[in-house]
């Protein structure tokens, strides 16, 4: 009897307790566009705790019924402080106002989440506003530049996009544009990313630490979110560089109930560049790309929302030449074509919904397609007097690519302000097609020469919980299973995820995480240009899934709720990576591309970081350094010893600064340094001389002797970037010019290194591409 005492006075007391307690919950939004704010804090002061918005600007508080006081902010924007007297389950929407230009020109202004607050480390926000600002390469915004000037993050090649983080390769990387993954980036070879700035809302990289709920890759997660579109009026902005165009417009089709969002880039290169190619080679050649972005967002009623987002872009290299000519009384007329296409389709369609004050869903279908297409055709006209035409023809065509199909459920519950829990499962069918070569002409040949079209499901489900154990003490763990079902083969991957701080002071603290990671799915590649050609592959019976296990340790601190500093080092090691055997590439299509390359490589990387950062104020930006070592070791590479990789940069300084002088004029700078990238240069070369059946000797090309595998280094890389825009009002709009100057004391930055000759002497040759480049674009927002 008294067991059952206890027992129904515990039940009671829990019961009371709940039922003395209710739940504040609703969103964040700008109150000009209507746009959810992503991250926004939502702050208790009394008892310093809270809690911030999710990916859809919901938030959820229970607390104890009693009179409360809730401060909402977000950076660069005026905070909302609310006070009363919670007796039951309440909604708030709440908006706030972008901070206004002072007379001295600072911006107020709250920040989201302090980094010392954050149970997460490894990770940046960088504000559009910010991103927008800082100089660009040929006066085009760019998202990824961006992120390179990040600690911990590498470049590549001389202004390409492509990121290197933390010792892993370009595969490794999870880019997702509103959820769904992008599989290739760039645009011009690696120069230009697909991202147009003026259509998105937030980006956040993630290096380390990774939440439970991604995965799929070992190195990064850049997740990028567009807009929603404006709720309240239409607007928008259009600009003209030197080489594209873009234009942006969002707005109400039915006001504070739905909204739609249209971006449009195209480049003109082709354009400018035609009648001097006609001219000069009688052909019609160029080179152009293009993105195109639309979304639309409805509010179905509080609880309810649907959103449908869509991207596709491409980059597409033409030539068409056309001869007509008379010979033997036969008149001939010929067209030789060459194309080059390649690019991306995403579609996502979500659908939000409040279960209940303390419980938010999200459903998610997605389709995302890249594919590269290279072509070359022949034809051929031959007349001939009291004779039919006679029609010759052929072509040659090479197609690969990788498409995905996945459908998603996520929950976010949020029980108390100590507990923030988020679980969900996700399935995805891949369907990798590493190449498919066809040739056919008019004289019958016809045949196709095909890498295995592959087929493979992936399933993931995860758990986490962002736990406030004490004041001091914050934790995030959680645990991502992971399978891959492919011809028959089943994998299995069981990735615990854990990161926290341990407040010092009340600005200061210590951080550390340990992630395990597995990644499914491998791109093979020559270059490090991000190039079309680079293939999709997954993993198979005989090539096994890629792994990795991180940990690091830092500090954190904020000084007067405006500057950030953060240092961290980490330990990562990864296997089962691949890599294309010497001399093999993508165009041998008589051999399987599981024959051309060597697996089970290992890599190992660590370093230290180091960032300042301030993100509100008339001067805003960072400074970053990277110390870092990263190598590789495969048993048929290199006489089996280690390597180091070819991004292994050792020391990087990154600075990023922009100011806002007064209200008509802002002036960027970015500054880079780097150590140089890790090659492999012959250090002999001969030619090999072969006795023929007609002639007593012949000379084939020559053959080249290496030594080592990334023995040598590049020339220190360093460049100065600089911008100036001023802006007016006008009647109908904000006018707005930037001036920009790329690698500003023009440095010779190395592209790459080859042994030639020079006045009949071996030597290394060094060759650059680009030198000073200005830049000018005209910028009008309506």
């Amino acid at each position: 009897m008294r067991s059952l005492l206890r027992i129904w006075a515990l039940v009671f007391t829990t019961s009371v307790g709940f039922s003395q307690r209710a739940t504040i919950s609703g969103f964040v939004r700008d109150y000009t566009t209507g746009e959810s704010l992503i991250g926004a804090s939502v702050y208790l002061p009394v008892t310093k705790s809270g809690t911030s918005t999710n990916a859809y600007g919901f938030y959820s508080l229970t607390l104890p019924q009693d009179s409360v006081e809730v401060v909402f902010s977000y950076v660069g924007y005026t905070s909302v402080k609310k006070k009363f007297f919670l007796q039951r389950d309440t909604t708030f929407v709440i908006v706030l106002e972008e901070a206004t230009l002072l007379e001295e020109v600072v911006v107020t202004g709250e920040a989201v989440e302090a980094i010392h607050e954050a149970s997460s480390m490894s990770t940046t926000t960088i504000p559009i506003n910010q991103i927008k600002a800082l100089p660009a390469f040929f006066g085009e915004v760019d998202v990824l530049k961006t992120l390179q000037l990040m600690p911990g993050v590498q470049a590549g090649t001389e202004g390409s996009t492509g990121l290197y983080v933390r010792g892993g390769g370009p595969d490794q990387n999870l880019i997702l544009l509103d959820g769904v993954p992008i599989y290739n980036a760039s645009h011009l070879f690696g120069f230009f990313s697909i991202f147009n700035a003026d259509a998105i809302n937030r980006v956040e990289l993630i290096k380390g630490g990774f939440p439970a709920r991604y995965g799929g890759r070992l190195s990064s997660v850049i997740d990028i979110s567009m807009k929603d579109g404006n709720m309240k009026k239409v607007q928008g902005e259009a600009s003209i560089g030197l080489i594209a165009s873009k234009v942006t417009v969002e707005g109400p089709i039915t006001k504070d109930r739905t909204s739609f969002i249209f971006s449009a880039r195209r480049t003109y290169i082709d354009a400018l560049a035609r009648p001097i190619i006609r001219l000069a080679t009688q052909q019609v050649a160029g080179y152009y790309f293009y993105d195109l972005n639309f979304k639309l967002n409805h509010i179905i009623d509080s609880r309810n929302r649907l959103y449908l987002s869509t991207y596709t872009g491409d980059d597409r290299a033409y030539s068409r030449e056309r001869q007509s000519y008379v010979f033997n009384n036969e008149r001939r007329e010929s067209r030789n074509e060459f194309g080059l296409r390649w690019g991306n389709v995403v579609t996502a369609a979500r659908w939000n919904h409040v279960l209940s004050p303390k419980l938010f869903a999200n459903l998610t279908g997605t389709y995302s397609r890249y594919r590269f297409d290279l072509f070359s055709e022949y034809r051929e006209t031959i007349e001939r007097v009291n004779e039919e035409p006679e029609r010759r023809f052929s072509r040659d065509q090479y197609i690969s690519g990788i498409s995905d199909w996945a459908g998603k459920l996520d929950f976010d519950y949020m029980p108390n302000p100590n507990h923030y829990v988020r679980f969900g499962t996700q399935t995805i069918f891949h369907r990798f097609a590493p190449g498919v070569y066809t040739v056919r002409s008019s004289g019958g040949l016809d045949t196709t020469t095909s890498a295995r079209i592959t087929n493979a499901i992936e399933l993931a489900h995860y758990v986490e919980d962002d736990w406030l154990i004490s004041n001091r003490l914050k934790v995030n763990a959680g645990l991502h299973a992971s399978s891959f079902f492919v011809d028959g083969r089943s994998y299995y991957s069981w990735q615990p995820r854990i990161s926290g701080r341990w407040l010092m002071t009340s600005n200061f603290a210590l951080k550390a995480s340990y992630v395990e990671m597995a990644q499914f799915i491998h791109l093979l590649t020559n270059a490090g240009l991000g190039l079309p050609t680079d293939l999709w592959v997954p993993s198979t019976g005989s090539v096994r899934p890629q792994t990795a296990r991180q940990a690091a340790i830092g500090i954190a601190k904020t000084v007067r709720n405006t500057y950030e500093f953060s240092l961290e080092t980490y330990y990562k090691r990864m296997n089962n990576l691949i890599e294309y055997k010497d001399g093999a590439s993508f165009v041998e299509q008589e051999q399987s591309w599981e024959d051309k390359i060597e697996k089970g490589g290992v890599g190992t990387a660590y370093g230290v970081e180091v960032l300042a950062q301030k993100k509100v104020g008339a001067l805003t930006g960072w400074v970053g350094y990277t110390l870092s070592y990263t190598d590789r070791q495969f048993q048929n590479l290199n006489f089996g010893q280690p390597f180091p990789y070819k991004f292994d940069n050792r020391h990087d300084i990154n600075i990023a600064l922009a100011h806002t002088w007064n209200d008509k004029m802002d002036f960027s700078l970015a500054w880079t340094f780097t150590t140089g990238n890790a090659i492999t240069l012959a250090t002999q070369k001969f030619d090999s001389m072969i006795e023929g059946l007609n002639s007593p000797m012949r000379v084939v090309p020559e053959l080249q002797y290496f030594e080592s595998r990334n023995g040598y280094r590049m020339p220190h890389y360093h460049r100065l970037d600089v911008s100036v825009s001023w802006w007016k009002k006008k009647k109908h709009g904000l006018r707005k010019w930037t001036v920009g100057i790329y690698n500003a004391y023009n440095r010779m930055n190395p592209f790459f290194i080859e042994l030639g000759e020079q006045n009949g002497r071996p030597q290394f040759i060094q060759y650059s591409l680009f030198p000073i480049i200005p830049s000018a674009t005209y910028t009008f927002k309506f």
